[in-house]
Order: C-alpha cells, then structure tokens, then sequence
C-alpha cells in the first residue's frame, strides 16, 4: 500500500474539495481506487501507487481551480480525471482564465468550461466560418449564441440570425397543429431558449421585433445576402450537400458564420448524404474556414451523458467491426 500526503494552506480549500458530505472526495475515491483523508492541513491518499499518483494529480489540479475561485462538483471533477488521462492537467490554467464571452440575463458569466470547448470559442473568435461538430451536451450551440450575443452588443454585427433544418425526427410537420410559423417553432427551440437565457424574454422579443434577431427555418435563407450578421445554423448534419451550399453561400460582408452538428444524429431520409459530412471533408484546409471537433470529454451536462455517449460510440464500433 503507497501513501503520499499533499499540503493544503487554508481550511477552506478541504471544504470546497471535499464538497457536501464528502460527495466530490467519494467520487475520486471511486474513480482511483484510493482512500482519501484529512489530517489538519494535510490531505493523504493510500492505494496503488499508479492510482494514488493519479488521484494526488487530480487533487492538485483541483486545488488550482478552488485557489482561482471555482466550485468544485460532479462535472469538472470529471473532466479533471479526463485531463489527468490525457496528461493536459497542466493546461487547467487555460480555461480558468479562459475570457467571459457573455454574461446572461441573470448575471450568469459565460466561460468555455473544457479544453476542446476553448479551441472551439478561438476557432470563432479567429475565423469567418466555424463548424463545430460533436455529440450533444457539447455547448457548440450555447457557446455560438453566446458569441453572437457578444458581437452584437459590441455593435460589430447589427443582427443575429440562428436557422436550423426543419427535418422530422420521427414526426410529420402535417401532423403538428397550427400554420407554418407553429409547425416549425418546436425545431426552433433550443435557439430560442438560448437567446431567452442570454437576453432575457422580454429583451429577445424586443430584439426581434426590430428585426435584430431572426430565428427562421434553413429554406427562409435562400436568395439572401446576409451583411453584417452573425449567422448560426444548428443541426447541420440534417442538412443535404445543396442545402448546405446555399447556406454557406449566403455570406455577405462583415458577417461571421457558424455551422454545429452532430454526425451521430442524423435524421435524413436513407440515401441522402450530410451536408456537414460533405462541409468537412470540402472546406478543411481553407484559409479562414475552422473546423473544430469536440468530443464526449467537453460534454458539460449531466455526467451520464458523458457515459451515454461512450456506450453508444462503443455500440457503433461494434457493429462497423460486425459489417
């Protein structure tokens, strides 16, 4: 049995670290492997040694968020053993002072909270078109809402348009009550609920009754130019190649584009190919275009759904080893 012992400078940070009865310190006990206690001003861990040495560097890399004011729970304990995994717990720095993008309607600042999200919100602030791809939980839609928001209260675009393809995921838009505008609203929302949490409700409609804000289906885009705007389209990997061009062709002066999908979740038709697939592969390497992956380590929801998405990746590589 190995034993190593990590000093602590302020009984606060053994309060934070170890959270509600012992919740985040059970967590990295379960994680390791290893028995964790506090003794005074000292926190030790025993176990193999491989595990101890990886859970003292979790705790360490713990200790700097806490001394940098964050509050440590379930979530980013979990990506600090991913961090631990990869070796990168030594970049923690980079998104602790990570900058606020936005600050929401109730005061809430919006941070990149992973590294593959901060890659994600450079690739933005760097380039005219982003397409970021990756599995649900992944920010890629809140954190371009974001940065649109923060674009147009600076006054460097003038409006924020957000579209997405109105396929059905097992629904017939015939089905759905009400006149068109109704029938694809239900698509719309999580961009509504986006802006909603960014500007408040009142501030949304406001904003889009003059007409600064548009939320609309991908087909209203076709025949426009869009100058200076700040242009999302969410869901792309519904999008056809045709769909997918016109979209990406709408871009006017002083305007800025980002295009979020999930290539695990398509629902187009069989036979049809995605337009984000096809995006990808044509647009890499073009000067000024960035395409950035996030994985099912930025996810920043509920920690099942990082383990959700590793059971289904694991799913789909056995059966493309069965085919």
């Amino acid at each position: 049995m190995f034993e190593q012992t990590i000093d602590i400078e302020r009984i606060e940070q053994i309060v934070n670290l170890f959270g509600n009865f012992d919740e985040n310190i059970n967590l990295l006990e379960k994680k390791y492997g290893v028995v964790i206690t506090s003794h005074g001003s000292q926190i030790k861990v025993r176990g193999e040694t491989a595990d101890v040495v990886n859970a003292c560097r979790a705790i360490e890399c713990l200790l700097v968020m806490i001394n940098k004011g964050e509050q440590i729970n379930d979530q980013n304990i979990t990506y600090v053993v991913s961090m631990v995994e990869d070796g990168d717990e030594n970049k923690i720095n980079n998104i602790i002072d990570a900058d606020c993008i936005c600050v929401t309607s109730k005061g809430k600042p919006v941070k990149p909270k992973t590294l593959g999200q901060k890659r994600y919100v450079d690739a933005i602030k760097n380039n005219t078109i982003t397409i970021g791809v990756g599995p649900a939980g992944t920010g890629k839609t809140y954190l371009a809402v974001a940065q649109a928001v923060s674009a147009f209260r600076a006054k460097q675009v003038n409006r924020i348009i957000l579209t997405r393809p109105a396929v059905e995921a097992g629904e017939k838009l015939g089905f759905l009550p009400g006149d068109l505008q109704q029938k694809v609203d239900p698509y719309l929302r999580p961009l509504y609920d986006a802006l909603f949490d960014m500007l408040g409700a009142e501030n949304f409609q406001k904003c889009q009754e003059r007409g600064d804000i548009e939320v609309a289906p991908l087909a209203y885009m076709r025949g426009r130019t869009l100058d200076d705007s700040f242009i999302i389209l969410d869901e792309a990997q519904n999008t056809t190649g045709e769909q997918m061009k016109m979209f990406l062709t709408r871009l006017g002066f002083n305007s800025k584009a980002v295009v979020t999908g999930d290539v695990t979740q398509i629902d187009l038709p069989d036979g049809k190919k995605s337009g984000l697939k096809e995006a990808v592969r044509i647009l890499k390497g073009i000067e000024d275009i960035a395409i950035s992956n996030l994985t099912g380590k930025d996810v920043v929801r509920h920690r099942l759904v990082q383990e959700i998405i590793k059971a289904y990746e694991k799913n789909g590589e056995r059966n493309e080893r069965k085919g």
